[in-house]
């Protein structure tokens, strides 16, 4: 049948007549051969001659031929990481090596990536790579002679990054993601109703994070991560990192490390990227067998280091070039874990034991890599670091099974970190440890032990005279976590999830229990920067009814209920760390009876403010002036009695004047006859 219909198609074709392509006699060509030439060259194929991936290395060491091969190897291993080396060439003269050699990649892309991590990458004392693309020789070339002026660069003016920190009420800004992630907005913390500052529909795809100093909210996306800060949260930065699931801030908050699953390769590692913020540039990828314990590299507390750890080896890294420190890793047989120190550039890591080489606990000076205390263990089952947030303590939880014994022994060995050659003192626990917390800024901490439903709050007090006093145990306690304030002496022992959201607000200066509360499937405790107030909440993410967030002070009152429909998640937004010097902390806190009374004025102006707004909503409502009204005109029961009570009290009043008039008249009558008749 389609056969039949194309040749009667073809037919009808033979029969119609055949155009006429010629020119007509008056036909002008005015097309130069010029133009015509101008577009066949402009179809032309491009020459490929491979030099896009060609990288030229300067500074490379003068070697003869007996280090030649040396060197080759060091240079392979080098370049070999940033993708598949396809040729090598290295000039010489006069029997040396010329100090620059040509490296071709299989690839452009591994040529830029090459030039990006390896330029100015320090291989020793007297030579540091220089590394460019070779076709960057034409653009250097063609550069002019003659100096021209740069053109100026608009500039982008996100306002006052730190905007929130001159509120003159100091009040503090938290996250809040509802309607199960679909609706993100951020509040300005206040005693009475939260104040909105930002709300945006489908601002973030999963969840939100704040940078350590509260400069960039970070939201996540499929193709990557957005910074977004100043007064109007405008978006500052973003870096493309498809399928991103994880990021971490270094403390500095100049670099941020993010994750993704989706993007490693052998050649051209994806899935982890160290980016710089200022810039937006990627600094250097990393492979990732394993995101299981994030963050994967664990930052320095002045952003200068950060390492990580894999099997045997400690790679500790240094920033901005993102190269090995001291070109070579750690290797520590063993390793189960490490930690930097948050006050020093000190980094401590523990070894299990092996046959008969006792565990050890090494504390390491960097970069110097010095061990300025090692401490060896025996019969160790696991160990856990813990350091108090001024780096002054260290605690290492040693969990050990002793000779004879088939139960577990807790020992909490308290390393002194500011005091000479760092003496460790012992406290010992015979009952299984349920959560350890140090007090920020202090020298307490607190220690959760026991099995429910006697489970026991121990606080303990390291001393200046080398001793570990325990101050004060609560028993029967419903809590499986410790929450200090940021600023110390206050906490909250809290029964998360199982335990049915049971609280206990707890001052330490004197371990009072201030008071006992409840929010009913707590899910977690959040402290605002300040510790003046703390958040208990119910997430939708682990609890899909009740979802909620409930604002108290510190001492347990409770202020709001806020709900939420879908409520997920609250962070509050972290503060820098103060300007103000330690003796002007101390002058502040000696004078705080002045400034409260200025502050509780403030207050009560508030609130006289807030009670006149009231009255004008209320009068400029019709349903509420009709209310006033009736109550106006229409009393109440109450009302109603006071009235028959005052009636009933003057009608007894002048039923006994009415009496007390009528006995009188008669006395007077009485008299009047006696005497009268007389």
């Amino acid at each position: 049948m389609q056969s039949t219909l194309d040749m009667a198609a073809e037919a009808e074709f033979d029969e119609e007549e055949e155009p006429s392509f010629s020119d007509t006699e008056d036909f002008v060509d005015d097309i130069e051969d010029e133009e015509l030439l101008a577009d066949v060259l402009r179809e032309k194929p491009l020459e490929a001659d491979g030099i896009d991936s060609v990288v030229v290395v300067d500074n490379v060491p003068q070697v003869g031929p007996e280090r030649l091969e040396k060197l080759k190897n060091v240079i392979h291993k080098i370049f070999s990481k940033f993708g598949k080396i396809t040729n090598e060439f290295y000039p010489e003269a006069e029997g040396t090596t010329k100090g620059y050699i040509f490296l071709e990649y299989a690839s452009p892309n591994h040529a830029l990536e090459a030039v990006k991590n390896a330029d100015g990458y320090k291989l020793d004392k007297q030579h540091t790579f220089r590394v460019n693309v070779f076709t960057d020789f034409d653009k250097y070339m063609n550069i002019s002679d003659e100096w021209e002026t740069p053109e100026k660069q608009p500039f982008k003016d996100f306002g006052n990054m730190r905007h929130w920190i001159e509120d003159q009420d100091c009040r503090d800004q938290y996250s809040v993601i509802y309607e199960s992630g679909e609706r993100t907005a951020i509040f300005s913390n206040d005693a009475k109703e939260p104040i909105v500052v930002e709300e945006r529909a489908r601002w973030t795809e999963t969840y939100v994070r704040w940078s350590p100093k509260g400069t960039y909210l970070a939201t996540f996306h499929q193709r990557g991560i957005a910074l977004w800060g100043g007064e109007k949260f405008k978006q500052i930065q973003r870096f493309s990192h498809q399928g991103v699931s994880l990021i971490d801030f270094s403390p500095c908050e100049r670099y941020v490390v993010t994750f993704s699953p989706l993007m490693d390769t052998k050649e051209d590692p994806q899935a982890i990227i160290i980016w710089d913020i200022l810039t937006g540039h990627k600094k250097r990828g990393f492979h990732c067998e394993s995101s299981a314990h994030w963050p994967i590299f664990k930052w320095s507390q002045d952003g200068k280091f950060f390492a990580r750890m894999t099997q045997d080896t400690l790679s500790i890294y240094e920033t901005p070039s993102m190269g090995l420190l001291d070109k070579k890793s750690l290797k520590i047989s063993g390793i189960k874990d490490f930690s930097w120190s948050p006050g020093d550039n000190i980094i401590a890591f523990w070894v299990p034991e092996d046959k008969d080489i006792p565990a050890r606990v090494t504390l390491m000076q960097l970069p110097s890599r010095q061990e300025i205390r090692v401490r060896n263990l025996f019969n160790v089952v696991d160990c856990k670091l813990h350091w108090q947030r001024n780096g002054d303590y260290l605690c290492v939880k040693v969990d050990r099974t002793p000779k004879g014994t088939q139960g577990v022994v807790t020992n909490f060995e308290i390393f002194r970190m500011r005091e000479k050659q760092v003496p460790v003192d012992v406290v010992e626990m015979k009952e299984s440890i349920i959560a350890f917390a140090w007090e920020p800024n202090g020298s307490k901490f607190a220690v959760l032990h026991g099995e429910s439903p006697r489970i026991n709050a121990s606080f303990y007090h390291v001393k200046n005279n080398g001793k570990i006093e325990l101050i004060k145990m609560f028993d029967k306690q419903q809590a499986n976590s410790i929450f200090w304030s940021p600023q110390g002496q206050f906490m909250v022992l809290a029964g998360l999830r199982s335990m049915n959201g049971a609280l206990a607000f707890v001052d330490t200066s004197d371990c009072t229990m201030m008071n006992i509360a409840e929010h009913y499937m707590a899910s977690d405790v959040e402290w605002d920067p300040t510790g003046r107030y703390v958040v208990t909440s119910v997430s939708w993410w682990s609890h899909k009814v009740d979802n909620a967030y409930w604002l108290w002070t510190f001492q347990g009152r409770l202020l709001q209920k806020n709900n939420k429909d879908r409520f997920c998640q609250l962070l509050w937004r972290p503060r820098p760390p103060t300007l103000l010097s330690g003796e002007q902390i101390k002058m502040i806190k000696k004078d705080l009876k002045k400034y409260s009374k200025i502050f509780e004025q403030k207050d009560r102006l508030s609130q006289s403010k807030a009670s006149k707004v009231r009255t004008k909503d209320q009068f400029s409502c019709p349903i509420c002036i009709r209310h006033i009204a009736l109550k106006r005109y229409y009393p109440g029961p109450i009302i109603y009695l006071l009235l028959l009570l005052l009636l009933f009290i003057i009608f007894l009043h002048l039923h006994f004047i009415y009496n007390s008039k009528k006995s009188s008249a008669h006395a007077q009558d009485g008299l009047c006859r006696q005497y009268g008749s007389g």
